[in-house]
């Protein structure tokens, strides 16, 4: 069994108690829709580079395809990643935080489980996008089978994209699992949100960690105080860290604008009307991005069409033909650089794109 204290994981919990910004993985592909292992390689570098804490592979933005026979690439990109973070590590004082993504029915999970922690991940963050049809008891079951084999951050994923939703007693009950270490909450949702967030602070558990996903509203999770009655008495929590698609992109600004809304929290929590603004900037920019105009059908694309101007992809190409830049997505990318350049980190990976994609 699995075990969240050992092979020394209590320092990786200490770090993502702490917050800090996980970016969600991109493939890098070229034009013939095959893995380019020289520009997947760079990704992890200038993420590393970038600031983050940790990084997310094999989840949604790593394409969920990965995993299909036909393309063979769920293993060899998550040991990609496991390789450059080995590098990295070597001259960090503190390890990076190894996230893999786990998704499919209970079976396919486990192994993915499996082989995330025989690579050496940390923890495996857990769609259950496959299990539409289970009830809670099943969910449950589902999760604590996998929380046997590694520790589990909790996936609430929006519905737009695969997710399902997931009642506050779903989130009650997953609290109650001990191997699970955090809550990733994407569920673009405040309803949905504040059920995660009520469940973990009824459960009485103050290591269980939370991140926001929802891309749509970075600033103001991080920044907010959620306040409960449990008890008689008043509880907080708060959110620490993302990890987030959106991060994938102009990611040194996204692990600057995390230190700015830490510094926020731990000096009162008094939000002034720029950190308002910039949350609405940085919600902007999501919706050109993540294709918000068309249902989020451009998501993955939009953030390849980032990658491919500041030249770290050759192109926006999924695995999926299909999947591509939705109708005046373009444009609204154009809009945002546009109208907030000190978002983006151009110049940053301008100094540093040749030598990450250099051997």
């Amino acid at each position: 069994m699995a075990s969240s204290k050992a092979d020394g994981f209590e320092a990786i919990r200490a770090t993502l108690q702490r917050g800090v910004a996980i970016p969600a993985h991109p493939l890098a592909l070229n034009a013939q829709r095959k893995l380019d292992e020289r520009r997947q390689r760079a990704l992890s570098r200038y993420y590393i580079a970038a600031g983050s804490g940790g990084l997310a592979v094999g989840v949604h933005t790593t394409q969920f395809e990965i995993r299909e026979s036909k393309y063979g690439l769920f293993e060899p990109v998550l040991t990609l990643a496991k390789e450059e973070m080995d590098r990295a590590d070597v001259g960090r004082a503190e390890p990076l935080v190894r996230v893999g993504g786990i998704a499919g029915p209970t079976k396919q999970a486990v192994a993915e489980a499996g082989l995330l922690r025989e690579l050496g991940y940390h923890a495996g963050l857990l769609s259950l996008a496959a299990m539409k049809s289970a009830d809670d008891d099943e969910l449950i079951a589902h999760c604590q089978a996998v929380s046997e084999v590694i520790p589990v951050v909790g996936f609430y994923l929006q519905s737009a994209v695969g997710g399902r939703p997931l009642p506050f007693a779903f989130w009650r009950r997953l609290a109650e699992l001990p191997n699970v270490v955090a809550i990733k909450i994407a569920p673009f949702n405040r309803y949905q949100t504040l059920d995660v967030v009520r469940a973990v602070a009824e459960s009485g558990r103050d290591d269980l960690t939370l991140y926001t996903g929802n891309d749509d509203n970075i600033v103001l999770d991080l920044l907010t105080p959620h306040r409960f009655c449990v008890d008689g008495q008043v509880v907080e929590r708060r959110i620490v860290g993302g990890l987030l698609g959106h991060w994938s992109v102009w990611t040194q600004k996204a692990a600057e604008l995390l230190t700015r809304c830490q510094h926020v929290v731990a000096n009162g929590g008094q939000v002034d009307a720029d950190m308002l603004a910039l949350a609405i900037e940085v919600t902007d920019s999501n919706a050109a991005f993540f294709d918000a105009a068309n249902g989020f059908a451009g998501c993955i694309a939009g953030l390849h069409e980032v990658l491919r101007r500041q030249g770290l992809l050759e192109g926006i190409w999924c695995l999926n033909p299909d999947e591509t830049l939705g109708r005046g997505q373009l444009a609204e990318i154009d809009r945002v650089y546009a109208a907030y350049p000190h978002l983006n980190d151009d110049a940053f990976v301008a100094e540093h794109r040749d030598a990450w994609l250099a051997g």
